[in-house]
């Protein structure tokens, strides 16, 4: 390997001494994850500015890729993990996508757009957590933690590749999250839980303790005193309250010591200082032992314990309500995030979805990197996060009571990438189906391993939602006919008893020899293609177009056409009313540099409300750039200049 080719790779090694009795999770398939390519981001939007220096970071694409990005970077610096992946819960997720208008008069204006398949094997599955935890704890600081959210399907297997990766000694928590109290005619005890596996990088993680008020009816019972101010108060035992012992042979004023040794004496000076204080309550019996007040208005509360029955799941009705699936509640990212990162810390989420745990660390005063595969999940967010840097510069930040006070600084400028060049595809789960069509596949028999024919070679399309991995080979192994090929090998003995072309985004170093040296002693011919890299030959369709003009010194939008979502919705665009039915943002870069799209014209209506598709033109303004982005949150991008 050259020394180019070595800096193209991030090695670890991590591997735990052998313990006796340790339990490993096994499955079909295992590997170790020693070392991960490199892999490039190009930078797309900013929004907002930096601060001292830094943007905080949203990446599309391939988790895998967009870590083993990070590494080189970041690698050690990480103050917090939050991950919430597939369930592998063998469902489809779907979000609700109809036409922006408060009359719907057909079906044919909305449709459920699916965001992602969290279907899977049991073995890919594992492989895939193992393989992105291993990434997670080379990125975090040695006073590090991760939060995995998962719930009763795979916790079990979760809680083992944890305690692999991180050490059965770095965990800290199995904090039980009550979600719900819904019931239904299940024939089992309902599910209401879900579970979190909080793990620290090494015994010195940071840690602070997060305290909720405390029941009413324990501060009826206890803080049933009142002083003269008229402040509530209870009154504690003095040894709880921690006051060290008073010389022997000193004046205490008519107390005796204690025979049990229950309670500290008071030196004349602490009792001095206890009474101008107000804290001495002398009881009404004479001779009694002073006992000290605590007052209600003082109490930090009850400090959390690790089962939460207080957060609320996110409801059909709640404000924060962004209709994206699996969406999770600001209050329980909110609790996550202040109890385990530090103020100004760097806070991590590589299954972003809505983007709840960037909103909450950018209103707490801490830095975030977030990242998604799901084009729905990066438009989602930044909408979000837009809305968070405006609340916050208008003061209308509402998630500090009275009671506290609010980072001194803020981090609110954000900057979006896209890993590898993943833009292909905007929806992963119609990926297979886009490339059989480009690529003018002949269908198969039914139950086969292959997805179609392309002249002379069988071809397989791997997962497109991330690296393929020699794992991915196992489905095509087992289907191959051996069979065939003995014959085949037998009437033609010079030549490959089989063609077959792997289609992929990204792979692991010999996939194609991998899956040669499987189909011994025959031979075969495997050709792999790496759609990222080789797309220029493949032709799609494009998804959008839009027209733009410049009148009466106004940036207007004269049409919008997106192909895709028009065709979902089974209509012409003569059908739509208006095109702006169709558009969930515009976004206006007036001096665009040609590659970072800087918006300062951002024009994303909430609910039925439309876009206004007619903006000024500033004086200043030179190559104008336009980012329509439609309900499917696919995009037109293009260019006008200002003559």
């Amino acid at each position: 390997m050259t020394k180019n080719e070595q800096d193209a790779f991030e090695t670890f090694e991590f591997d735990l001494p052998p313990i006796r009795g340790f339990p490993e999770l096994r499955w079909a398939g295992k590997r170790p994850f020693r070392s991960t390519q490199y892999f490039p981001a190009q930078k797309k939007e900013a929004y907002g500015d930096p601060t001292d220096g830094w943007w905080n970071r949203i990446y599309w694409g391939d988790n895998l890729q967009v870590m083993s990005h990070l590494l080189r970077e970041f690698r050690g610096q990480v103050d917090l993990i939050y991950i919430d992946p597939p369930f592998a819960s063998d469902a489809d997720y779907k979000k609700k996508i109809k036409i922006r208008t408060e009359n719907i008069e057909s079906d044919s204006a909305a449709f459920e757009e699916k965001q992602y398949a969290d279907i899977w094997t049991q073995d890919q599955y594992n492989q895939f957590v193992y393989d992105r935890l291993v990434l997670c704890r080379e990125l975090l600081s040695e006073s590090g933690s991760i939060f995995l959210h998962c719930d009763y399907r795979k916790a079990h297997h979760i809680r083992c590749i944890l305690d692999e990766v991180f050490g059965p000694d770095r965990m800290l928590n199995e904090i039980i999250w009550k979600r719900t109290s819904a019931r239904s005619d299940s024939k089992t005890f309902n599910h209401i839980h879900d579970v979190l596996f909080f793990y620290g990088k090494s015994h010195d993680y940071s840690f602070n303790q997060i305290f909720v008020p405390h029941d009413p009816a324990y501060i009826k019972k206890y803080y049933s005193y009142e002083d003269e101010d008229g402040r509530r108060f209870a009154t504690i035992d003095a040894t709880q309250a921690g006051l060290r012992n008073g010389s022997s042979g000193k004046d205490w004023r008519g107390f005796s010591p204690s025979s049990k040794g229950n309670h500290w004496k008071f030196s004349i000076e602490e009792l001095d200082r206890l009474d101008a204080e107000g804290r001495i309550y002398w009881p009404k019996k004479e001779g009694g032992w002073p006992r000290l007040k605590s007052y209600e208005d003082e109490l930090k509360g009850a400090a959390i314990q690790s089962i939460w029955t207080d957060i609320k799941a996110v409801n059909s009705q709640a404000a924060e309500r962004v209709d994206y699936p699996t969406q999770k509640p600001t209050a329980l990212l909110d609790r996550i995030i202040r109890s385990s990162s530090p103020k100004g810390g760097l806070v991590f989420d590589c299954f972003m979805g809505s983007g709840t745990t960037q909103e909450v660390a950018m209103r707490l005063g801490r830095r975030f990197i977030g990242a998604d595969i799901n084009l729905g999940a990066i438009e989602t967010s930044t909408k979000r996060l837009i809305a968070a840097r405006a609340n916050i510069e208008h003061g209308n930040d509402d998630l500090f009571t009275d009671n506290e006070q609010a980072p001194s600084k803020l981090y609110t400028g954000f900057e979006v990438y896209n890993v590898n060049n993943y833009d292909l595809f905007r929806n992963p789960v119609e990926a297979k189906e886009l490339i059989k069509e480009a690529m003018e596949l002949q269908p198969l028999a039914p139950g086969s391993v292959f997805d179609g024919q392309h002249e002379e070679h069988l071809v397989r399309i791997m997962p497109v939602n991330r690296i393929s991995t020699r794992a991915d080979l196992n489905e095509v192994i087992n289907g191959l006919d051996f069979k065939a090929f003995e014959a085949r090998a037998a009437k033609a003995p010079n030549k490959p008893v089989e063609r077959i072309h792997l289609v992929c985004m990204g792979h692991e170093p010999d996939l194609g020899p991998e899956l040669e040296k499987a189909a011994k002693p025959f031979d075969i011919e495997v050709k792999v293609t790496d759609l990222i890299r080789d797309k220029a030959h493949l032709h799609f369709k494009r998804a959008s177009d839009a027209r733009l003009k410049i009148e009466d010194d106004h940036l207007v939008i004269a049409g919008f056409y997106p192909l895709n979502l028009l065709q979902k919705l089974s209509m012409d665009a003569e059908a739509v009313d208006d095109w702006r039915q169709l558009v969930e943002s515009v976004k206006v870069d007036w001096n665009y540099d040609g590659a970072v799209l800087t918006p300062a014209i951002i024009d994303a209506p909430e609910k039925d409300e439309l876009v206004t598709g007619r903006y000024p033109v500033p004086a200043d303004a030179s190559t104008i750039r336009v980012k329509i982005t439609d309900l499917l949150s696919e995009s037109w991008e293009g260019d006008i200049e200002n003559a």
